[in-house]
């Protein structure tokens, strides 16, 4: 999730990215989070403003890969190896907060999304960073067996910090929220700084705050066959996050197995190649992004309304875009993408 940087480095990393920008009250620093390079770009502040924003944000991002990591060892396994047990275990703030937040969620998308299925993603072998991965799907009944015991994040219990399992097989698995709750954190971090224009952008997903100088920041979206569909401003605080079956996934001859699995039957969903959700905040965008691939094309309308959302835009694996009348209204498309315009309201 990180690349290890000795503090004396860093700073001498982050001063010189701060001093070597196109714009003279433009600051840039990057860093290694979740597998991706994520890029802090913080306008109209002083340069040592941005060099201690940047430094600080390093020690956060270190402290997540610590704690919120998936399979290397750490807070996170060390709660899911509790729970196989049936112990309780003693939890971060920002663990309790994801997994609280993520059985909202759960609830919400009737279970499309749910960061409890982590023992059937490492039996995919999706606990990797390394795509694609080689070889055959689990056997039928490996995953039918894991499936038989239900994991739901509502089988998780809380005492403060302290939390517990009724449920053995929960394994969680922070993927689908992690990036965006991060995200959120480090905008948090930024303005607590008195820094009001900036954007964090973690591989395409990411949170704008304030403006780029006399404009709103601008957002590309991509086309999961290559290149972008179109492009967008955002808002004054917005998140805009896309999950997508494109770059990860295991294969077997020509056989692809997308990353993202459908929680209710174990299998990866492949009916559409990207969801865009805008929102207030990263950690909404993020899960109600993965949701909303989970739903596919006949069930997104529903879950979007679910999770009080208005600006979706889905790409099946066809290339045809559906999206929301908000969404549309916005978007600056590339010439010749065709595209269907879906209202969410019932009335």
């Amino acid at each position: 999730m990180f690349r290890p940087i000795p503090k004396a480095t860093l700073l001498l990393a982050l001063l010189s990215i701060a001093a070597c920008t196109a714009e003279p009250d433009e600051h840039r620093a990057e860093f290694f989070v979740f597998g991706t390079l994520l890029e802090v770009t913080i306008h109209d502040a002083g340069e040592a403003q941005a060099n201690e924003a940047f430094t600080m944000l390093q020690g956060q991002f270190q402290e997540m890969h610590h704690e919120w990591h998936a399979w290397e060892p750490g807070m996170l396994t060390d709660i899911n190896t509790a729970f196989a047990e049936g112990r309780p275990a003693t939890a971060s703030p920002a663990i309790v907060e994801m997994t609280r937040r993520s059985q909202i969620f759960e609830q919400q998308s009737a279970g499309r999304f749910n960061p409890a299925i982590g023992a059937l993603i490492r039996l995919w072998g999706f606990h990797t960073s390394e795509y694609p991965i080689e070889g055959p799907a689990p056997d039928l009944l490996s995953i039918d067996e894991l499936l038989s015991f239900h994991p739901s994040s509502s089988d998780i219990h809380f005492d403060g910090l302290v939390m517990e399992s009724d449920n053995p097989a929960v394994q969680l698995d922070f993927g689908g929220i992690a990036k965006g709750y991060a995200i959120d954190m480090a905008c948090d971090t930024l303005k607590g700084l008195g820094i009001n224009n900036a954007i964090v952008n973690a591989g395409g997903d990411l949170r704008a705050i304030g403006r780029h100088g006399d404009r709103a920041w601008r957002v590309a979206i991509r086309d999961p066959a290559g290149g972008i569909i179109g492009a967008l401003e955002a808002g004054h605080d917005e998140a805009i996050f896309t999950s997508g079956n494109y770059e990860r996934f295991r294969r077997e001859a020509e056989k692809r197995y997308p990353h993202i699995l459908d929680p209710r039957t174990g299998w990866p969903v492949d009916e559409l190649a990207s969801v865009t959700v805008a929102a207030a905040e990263g950690t909404l965008a993020d899960a109600a992004a993965t949701a909303l691939v989970v739903a596919g094309l006949d069930e997104w309308v529903e879950v979007a309304r679910a999770l009080g959302l208005n600006q979706v835009l889905l790409v099946n694996e066809e290339g045809q875009v559906y999206l929301t009348p908000e969404m549309n209204e916005r978007m600056e498309f590339v010439e010749g993408i065709e595209r269907q315009v879906v209202r969410l309201s019932t009335r």
